[in-house]
């Protein structure tokens, strides 16, 4: 049995973060990976995906290029040199995390890694490792959804990866970022898209304005959404498959794509048994500093289920390991959190909803906008751009920020660090307008469109 003082089990942004930081404060330290390292983000997920938005763009962009004097030949698309494109890039980014893990000093271990007892973890090949500390790292897997007749036809945001041709058309279940984000880089590419969700709008959790804007854009792109139904069951049949919806529609699709939510992937890992408490979705219970209910046993990123986003689980990592071994305690601020939709267009927010917002501050002021943006004017596009500031007035500190509209993940980010030093509505109308510029209306706001008083 080798000893180390730290095992990860996971190499995934937070698992990878975390070795490489505790084995720069002099730990010993071993990683433990079952399928690709860089997990989820890297190898289907946010990397490969935000690739597959770029290339869907392409069309959009060649459509307007005309109003600004380009004449074009015949465009085509190959989506198998997207996919080989593709996969050479995440290689390589694969290549990298072994690399900067191997020159950190951590050891790397392949196959399946499982809490076998206190301090020991037993790797699929029999071997033992002994952790004085184990930090579990393991992210999220896909929903399965509901178990339907012929729910095995389907793939799930994993099997959109591995698809070989772009499908002609497209059945998405589901309405959240994941759902949204593949349903326009189909959509963009030349599929028919027909978008089921059992709610009455888009993006549940996001500001409703931003939710309803969103949606009307999207539907304008050509996406087809089914509000308040519900897959009930898939079947072959002479034209590629049938999806039968719960009121007895029925479509007509070559790919049906199942994107009902996330997991903590939480199962199999000897967890329960090492008495580590999970919640009723099989989430890690933490604390502050991502201590399990066992003293040495630890977890960070989407297997916590706290905020499933790469750059949470890189600083949970980071700060684990800044307090566990280089005796520099950290807590993480869940407070203020940017995050982006790479839809088309793409969405940004940082801070609370309107909603939300209500709920802590009765005198709240709401700044909002819409407008075409300057490239339209010779485009011909007709999507426009929507902003929302919210404020409150007994402060003047402004709580939240909700953006659709081109490049609304890039103003969202300096947005955010804005929020995080505090700024004030005042400190936004004393900043100078870049023009022209669509981020210029985030400092032009004057009058507000909505006050409460509640």
């Amino acid at each position: 049995m080798e000893t180390f003082d730290l095992v990860v089990i996971g190499g995934g942004s937070g698992g990878v973060r975390a070795a490489r930081i505790a084995a720069g404060h002099g730990a010993r330290v071993a990683l433990v990976e079952e399928y690709r390292m860089g997990g989820t983000c890297v190898i289907r997920g946010c990397v490969p995906k935000k690739l597959m938005v770029y290339a869907s763009r392409c069309a959009q962009e060649f459509e307007e290029a005309r109003g600004f004097g380009w004449t074009l030949g015949e465009a085509r698309f190959d989506w198998p040199s997207l996919k080989a494109n593709r996969d050479r890039e995440v290689a390589r980014l694969e290549a990298v995390y072994r690399s900067n893990l191997q020159a950190a000093g951590v050891t790397l271990l392949e196959g399946r890694a499982t809490v076998h007892a206190p301090h020991t973890v037993r790797l699929a090949d029999a071997r033992l490792l002994r952790g004085e500390t184990i930090l579990v790292a393991t992210g999220a897997r896909p929903e399965a959804g509901p178990d339907i007749p012929g729910a095995e036809l389907a793939i799930d945001s994993n099997g959109f990866f591995e698809l070989e041709q772009l499908p002609r058309r497209v059945v998405v279940q589901g309405a959240g970022y994941i759902a949204l984000e593949l349903a326009c880089v189909l959509r963009l590419l030349g599929a028919e898209v027909s978008v089921v969700l059992r709610g009455t709008q888009i993006l549940r959790g996001f500001d409703d304005e931003l939710r309803t804007h969103l949606a009307t854009e999207l539907a304008a792109t050509g996406l087809q959404f089914l509000y308040g139904r519900q897959v009930s069951a898939i079947a072959r049949h002479a034209r590629g498959l049938q999806v039968t919806l719960d009121d007895g529609q029925t479509l007509d699709a070559d790919c049906v794509l199942r994107a009902v939510g996330r997991a903590p992937n939480s199962a199999e890992l000897g967890l329960e048994a090492a008495g580590v408490l999970l919640d009723a979705r099989g989430a890690v219970q933490v604390d502050a500093q991502s201590r399990s209910s066992v003293d040495h046993i630890y977890a960070v990123g989407d297997v916590t289920n706290r905020v499933n986003l790469t750059p949470m689980a890189i600083r949970e990592g980071h700060a684990f390991a800044d307090t566990v071994f280089g005796q520099q305690p950290r807590l993480i601020d869940y407070r203020l959190i940017p995050s982006a939709v790479f839809t088309t267009p793409e969405a940004g927010v940082v801070g609370l909803t309107e909603a939300q917002a209500l709920q802590q501050h009765p005198h709240l002021d709401v700044y909002r906008t819409t407008f075409k943006p300057m490239k339209a004017a010779l485009s011909g596009h007709n999507g426009r751009i929507f902003m929302k500031l919210l404020v409150d007035r007994d402060t003047d500190r402004v709580l939240g920020f909700h953006m659709v509209g081109p490049d609304s993940g890039e103003i969202t980010q300096l947005v955010g660090v804005t929020l995080q030093l505090g700024a004030t509505k005042a400190a936004f109308d004393a900043t100078l307008a870049v023009h022209p510029t669509a981020a210029e209306e985030l400092v032009t706001l004057r009058a507000p469109a909505l006050r409460h008083n509640l």
